[in-house]
């Protein structure tokens, strides 16, 4: 987000400080009212809602006129095709296409030309990935209701991150593609849309930023066993029973995570991860104590987990964070 910023010879430190974002405390999760708000911060400081990371700017407003686009769309099929012919009026760089064909539609985005001489720039990869969220919360939103993502293959190499990429897209998630593909079931493109003036004069208030807040009422259930798990540690909870506190079969919690494009597992140990990760960058609590805390019978299967994570054993990965050392991965 901060890469056209950083482009103009200016880091964004005033904008994080403004908005409570510390981008040194790596291991702990940004509240999405932060995000939106340096969202926002970004697109005022820079005239632009497309961050400055394109040829030409994207004039404040075009998201409004984005929404309106779509709005008067009889169904979402026809609502997002408008919104495509509105993308390629005021981005020319990029290309976005709906393609329906048998079970699923496919979100297509593709590069007129290249973003960054390095398909792997952090600029490059966060304009896919923000019109990604752009069009699949615009289309969430004028539905009324979450749309799940079946599987979304992107056009640059897994970055560090890419554990996350489960919980905030799809567990179904490839890279290496010519082009950002997301799928979805056919059949939501046949949703009617429901939003009229009233409901935009109430999402414009705080957008663009707005859409990353948004983006998100599709994961209910996904948040809803995260909440659960968080809550019973050090005990780890067993899918059976996560489902009979939801009051629900085993069968249906796995259906309707599917459907988030998630799993009970990836849940689980995302968790975990987060958990681990904060408290190594922010306490002196013994590995060993951490590892039980997170539900972990043996310290060596958190070793091995910290290493799959960071390439790095717990104690390493602390000492790398508070005293810059560069640590070269452990040894398997």
């Amino acid at each position: 987000m901060l890469a056209g910023l950083a482009r103009r010879g200016d880091d964004g430190a005033a904008l994080l400080a403004r908005c409570g974002i510390d981008l040194a405390d790596a291991a702990s999760r940004i509240p999405l009212e932060r995000y939106a708000a340096l969202y926002n911060a970004v697109i005022a400081a820079l005239d632009d809602e497309g961050f400055g990371l394109f040829s030409q700017p994207l004039r404040r407003g075009s998201f409004e006129f984005l929404c309106r686009a779509a709005m008067g769309a009889p169904t979402l099929a026809v609502g997002l095709e408008r919104a495509c012919r509105f993308l390629d009026l005021v981005l020319p760089d990029m290309r976005v296409e709906i393609e329906r064909g048998g079970e699923f539609a496919r979100l297509h985005i593709a590069e007129r030309r290249p973003l960054a001489e390095d398909a792997d720039d952090p600029g490059r990869v966060f304009a896919f990935e923000w019109l990604l969220r752009l069009v699949h919360g615009l289309a969430g939103w004028l539905a009324g209701r979450g749309l799940a993502l079946e599987t979304v293959s992107f056009p640059y190499a897994p970055p560090a991150h890419v554990a996350d990429y489960a919980l905030v897209y799809t567990a179904d998630s490839h890279f290496g593609a010519p082009m950002l593909t997301a799928r979805l079931r056919d059949h939501l493109l046949e949703l009617p849309i429901r939003r009229d003036e009233a409901a935009l004069q109430a999402f414009l208030d705080g957008a663009p930023g707005k859409i990353a807040m948004l983006y998100r009422r599709d994961r209910d259930m996904v948040l809803r066993v995260r909440d659960l798990l968080r809550a019973a540690l050090p005990e780890v909870l067993g899918v059976d029973t996560v489902a009979a506190r939801l009051h629900m079969s085993p069968r249906t919690l796995h259906r309707r995570l599917e459907e988030e494009g998630s799993g009970f597992r990836t849940i689980k140990d995302a968790l975990r991860r987060d958990i681990a990760l904060a408290r190594l960058a922010k306490s002196d609590q013994p590995v060993a104590e951490l590892a039980a805390a997170l539900g972990y019978a043996d310290p060596s299967a958190f070793y091995r987990a910290c290493v799959a994570w960071t390439g790095l054993s717990p104690d390493r990965y602390r000492r790398q964070l508070r005293g810059g050392l560069d640590a070269p991965p452990d040894a398997p």
